[in-house]
């Protein structure tokens, strides 16, 4: 077998293994390959023991096939982690031809700019593909020993998942129990029970959005933060993906101009650097500061 086949045979392991779904011209033109050249590599994956599956002119392979959860793992990133390894990547001399080769590599493996618009944690990614496996099936699943920070306990949550987010930090669902749209993390769930029965509610799902502070909700508000250099350093530590938002106004200040879900995240930041941040935008934002600091005082 000739080195470019072999290549692309790889390329195409780790596309299917992923968390995006393709067509088989989509993984063509991807691979820069013929349709038919596919379907041979498909073949030749199923003989060697993989599972692959099609829902509707989708493909990937099956978390049940051998190897599977080896190579799960080693494609996945979070959207902070791609972020932080992309501008890696962009800190090294364009003269360097390591660096070309790079992009070059992880850009023929994942469709987003940031590296990885679809990945998680290797942790987390038992989860995760069952979760994909169960949206994919229109299965109901039960997420066993979630830990909820809302109510302060570890349960059981029997619910429609139906969408991620798209760093995979979350997964959008259908509670039964009370008819809501719930957003659970990653990484609460202790694990995924996939369960044979399918929606009921499929009308009734809708997602909501997630902001830079790792809030969701179903509105946003812009708001505009003037940050010290202090502030915007450690925002940037804390939160990597507010950096396409922020532009430098003078050596010692940039302005932060993004819009939120919900003021909590962008509240928690801006009152630990209160003295350091000014709010030039963002009414739900100063009032809910201001209640924060009426609370605090026992006003």
């Amino acid at each position: 077998m000739d080195q470019p086949k072999v290549e692309r045979m790889l390329r195409l392991m780790m596309l299917l293994a992923g968390n995006v779904n393709y067509t088989v011209n989509e993984l063509a033109d991807k691979l820069d390959t013929s349709y038919r050249s596919i379907y041979r590599y498909i073949d030749t994956f199923k003989e060697a023991g993989f599972v692959v599956h099609k829902s509707g002119e989708y493909y990937h392979i099956a978390k049940e096939s051998r190897f599977f959860k080896d190579i799960s793992q080693l494609v996945h990133f979070t959207d902070e982690e791609a972020y932080m390894v992309n501008r890696l990547i962009e800190g090294i001399d364009d003269t360097n031809t390591i660096k070309q080769n790079l992009r070059r590599k992880l850009a023929s493996i994942y469709s987003c700019t940031s590296i990885a618009d679809v990945t998680v944690k290797s942790g987390n990614a038992s989860n995760v593909n069952a979760l994909a496996e169960a949206i994919d099936g229109k299965k109901t699943v039960m997420l066993k020993n979630y830990s909820s920070s809302h109510t302060g306990k570890v349960s059981d949550r029997l619910v429609e998942p139906f969408k991620f987010t798209t760093n995979y930090i979350s997964v959008w669902c259908f509670d039964p129990s009370d008819r809501q749209n719930k957003q659970f993390k990653i990484e609460r769930i202790g694990s995924v029970e996939v369960l044979d029965e399918t929606w009921e509610n499929e009308s009734s799902h809708s997602s909501g959005l997630l902001d830079i502070f790792r809030m969701s909700g179903r509105e946003d508000e812009q708001i505009i933060l003037r940050l010290s250099l202090r502030a915007k350093n450690l925002l940037v530590e804390e939160y990597p993906l507010a950096e396409k938002d922020l532009v430098q106004e003078d050596q010692n200040h940039w302005i932060l101009d993004t819009r939120i879900c919900s003021p909590l995240g962008a509240a928690r930041f801006v009152a630990g650097l209160a003295e350091e941040i000014q709010i030039i935008k963002g009414g739900k934002l100063r009032r809910y500061l201001h209640n924060y600091a009426k609370t605090l005082a026992g006003i």
